[in-house]
């Protein structure tokens, strides 16, 4: 590890940045009045995709992540500062 890298704050589901983000996207996805369906359907996945990274049962990589922040419309980096 570099002199200047972060260590790590937990693994996988459990970091509670990880954690932090998916709660945005769930916060996001009420805020705007969409169900889980309606949000699989407008980024052209099944529901269960939803459910799944929702509840921690799932892990979305940075491209799955990318792809349902631009769908509501939310700054991708703008998430990522606020780490």
């Amino acid at each position: 590890m570099s002199a200047t890298a972060t260590p790590s704050k937990g693994k996988g589901f459990q970091d509670p940045r990880y954690r932090a983000l998916i709660e945005k996207l769930v916060e996001e996805r009420k805020r705007l009045g969409l169900n889980q369906t309606q949000l699989a359907e407008r980024l052209g996945r099944h529901q269960q995709f939803v459910s799944r990274y929702e509840t921690g049962e799932r892990r979305l990589d940075v491209v799955e992540f990318a792809d349902v922040a631009k769908t509501m419309g939310l700054p991708l980096f703008g998430l990522f500062n606020e780490l």
